[in-house]
C-alpha cells in the first residue's frame, strides 16, 4: 500500500486513510435513498436503481483510487438525478432508457475530453483567486445542504429560507432540528479537542442518540412526512435479480422510440455541462481544503481524475442510474485527513458491501449526516483567506462564484457568473493581458448557455 499510495509522501497512514473513507462514505450514503426515490419517479424500479447506484459509486470510486490516486469519492448526483426524472423523463415526456442513452453518450464524450487536454486546459486556465472563490462557494453550497438535510433550514414561501419553527410538530421536524444542532456541537466540540476522527464519531453518537429519541417516543417516525425509523428493519438484503430490470436498458428498442435528434443533443449537453463544471468545481474544492493544488492552482494527475470520472458516468447509464460524478461529500474525508487513493478504496468497498447490507445504510438519517455536512462547510471556508480582496478585479469574480452556489444551488452555475464576471471586469478595466484565451472561450460558452438552455 505504501508503494502504491505513497502514504509517507502524502503525510498519511493507513489508519487515517480508513477513517476517511468511512467518514467519506458516511457522508454520502443518503445517496443510496434519496436517488432510488427521485429516480422511481421516472418509472424505472427503484431496487434495481438502489444497486445501480451502489455499483456506479464503487466502479467510479475506485476509478479515481486506482487511476488518480485522490481521496475523491463518486456517485450518481443531485440535481442531474432530478433532470433526469422530472423534466427529461416528466415534462418532456421521454422514456428512461432514453434519458439512459443520452447519459451513456454524454460519458462517452466525457471520456473523450478526459482523454484528451481539453479538461485540463479548462481547470488550469481558471485563475487561482477565482479556484479559491469556487472551493469557499461549496463549502457554502454543502453547508447549506447540511441545513435544509437537518431541517433547520426550511422554505416559509415569502423568504424563501428560514429557520425551522422548534414548537411546531417536535417530534418529527423539531426533533429532527435539534439533532442536528446537537450533532454539529458534538462534532465541534471532539474537532477543537483535537479528537481524530471527529466528524465520524459525531456521525455515529447523533445516529445513537436519534435511536434513543425514538425508543423513547421523543421522535416519532412519520413515513409519510419523510421522517423514517432511525432502527433498521432488516440489516441484509441478497436479493440482487432487479438490476436486470435496468442493467443495459439505454440499448434497448425503448430508448429509441420517438427519438428526436434535436431534443436529444440538447438534453445530452446538459447532462455534460453540468457533469464538466461539477466535477471541476468539486475537484477544486476538495483538492484546495487537501492542499493539493500546486503554487500556480494546477491538481496534479487531474487528467486520471476527470478519466475515472467520465468512466462512472458511462458505465453507471449502462447500470442504470443517472450521471455518476465527484462528490462534494469527498471533502469530508479530506477533512478527516484523507490524502490517498487508500482512503477512496475503501469508500468504494463500502458502497459495494451496501449492496447487502443497503437495508442498514439506508436507515441513517439525514440529522445524523447533516452535521457533518455543516461542520465540512465551516472547514472549507477558511480558504477565503486566500483570496486578495485588496485587488477588487480577482475579489470580485471569486465572491459571486461563491454567493451564487448555495443561493442557485449549483455549483456549475457559480463556476459560470465567476467565470463571466471576471472576464468581463478585467476586460473592461484594462486587464485584458491576463485573461488566458480560453477564459474567453469558456465565457462566451457560458453565456450561450443562458440564453439557449
Amino acid at each position: 500500500m505504501e508503494k502504491f499510495f505513497k502514504l509517507k509522501e502524502n503525510g498519511t497512514d493507513v489508519k487515517t486513510e480508513v477513517i476517511a473513507g468511512i467518514t467519506t462514505f458516511m457522508a454520502m450514503a443518503y445517496i443510496l435513498a434519496v436517488n432510488p426515490s427521485i429516480l422511481s419517479a421516472s418509472g424505472m424500479n427503484g431496487h434495481a436503481i438502489l444497486l445501480a447506484t451502489a455499483l456506479a459509486a464503487f466502479i467510479g470510486t475506485m476509478c479515481m483510487a486506482l487511476l488518480a490516486n485522490y481521496p475523491f469519492a463518486l456517485a450518481p448526483g443531485l440535481g442531474l438525478n432530478a433532470y433526469f426524472a422530472y423534466t427529461v423523463c416528466g415534462s418532456m415526456g421521454y422514456s428512461w432508457q432514453f434519458a439512459l442513452f443520452a447519459v451513456f453518450i454524454e460519458g462517452l464524450i466525457f471520456i473523450v475530453l478526459s482523454v484528451t487536454p481539453v479538461r485540463e486546459a479548462i481547470f488550469n486556465a481558471i485563475p487561482l483567486q477565482l479556484k479559491k472563490g469556487v472551493s469557499v462557494g461549496i463549502g457554502l453550497f454543502v453547508a447549506f445542504i447540511g441545513l435544509q438535510n437537518g431541517k433547520i433550514v426550511v422554505d416559509d414561501g415569502a423568504t424563501l429560507v428560514t429557520i425551522i419553527d422548534f414548537n411546531g410538530a417536535f417530534s418529527t421536524v423539531g426533533i429532527w432540528a435539534l439533532l442536528t444542532i446537537i450533532g454539529v456541537l458534538i462534532i465541534s466540540v471532539l474537532y477543537i479537542n483535537k479528537v481524530k476522527g471527529s466528524i465520524l464519531i459525531g456521525i455515529f453518537a447523533t445516529w445513537i442518540i436519534g435511536i434513543i429519541c425514538e425508543l423513547c417516543g421523543v421522535y416519532v417516525p412519520n413515513a409519510e412526512a419523510g421522517f423514517y425509523s432511525t432502527i433498521p428493519g432488516t440489516l441484509a438484503e441478497f436479493d440482487f435479480g432487479a438490476i436486470g430490470q435496468t442493467f443495459g436498458a439505454c440499448f434497448s428498442a425503448e430508448a429509441f422510440e420517438n427519438f428526436n435528434v434535436l431534443d436529444f443533443v440538447v438534453i445530452m449537453f446538459a447532462f455534460l455541462f453540468v457533469d464538466v463544471f461539477d466535477t471541476l468545481g468539486t475537484l477544486i474544492g476538495c483538492a484546495d481544503k487537501a492542499d493539493m493544488l500546486d503554487k500556480d492552482g494546477k491538481l496534479p494527475r487531474i487528467r486520471p481524475a476527470l478519466l475515472a470520472d467520465a468512466i462512472a458516468t458511462s458505465a453507471g447509464a449502462v447500470l442504470g442510474t443517472s450521471t455518476t460524478t465527484t462528490f462534494v461529500e469527498s471533502s469530508s474525508g479530506v477533512s478527516a485527513g484523507g490524502r490517498t487513493g487508500l482512503s477512496s478504496v475503501v469508500t468504494g468497498l463500502l458502497f459495494l458491501v451496501s449492496l447487502v447490507f443497503s437495508p442498514l445504510f439506508i436507515s441513517i438519517p439525514g440529522f445524523a449526516t447533516a452535521p457533518a455536512l455543516i461542520f465540512v462547510g465551516f472547514l472549507m471556508m477558511t480558504a477565503i483567506t486566500g483570496i486578495d480582496f485588496s485587488n477588487p478585479t480577482e475579489s470580485i469574480p471569486a465572491f459571486l462564484a461563491m454567493l451564487v452556489m448555495p443561493l442557485v444551488y449549483s455549483i456549475s452555475d457559480g463556476i459560470c457568473i465567476g467565470v463571466i464576471s471576471y472576464v468581463v471586469i478585467n476586460l473592461f478595466t484594462k486587464n485584458a493581458k491576463k485573461i488566458q484565451p480560453l477564459m474567453y472561450v469558456l465565457a462566451v460558452l457560458f453565456i450561450i448557455k443562458y440564453i439557449i438552455l
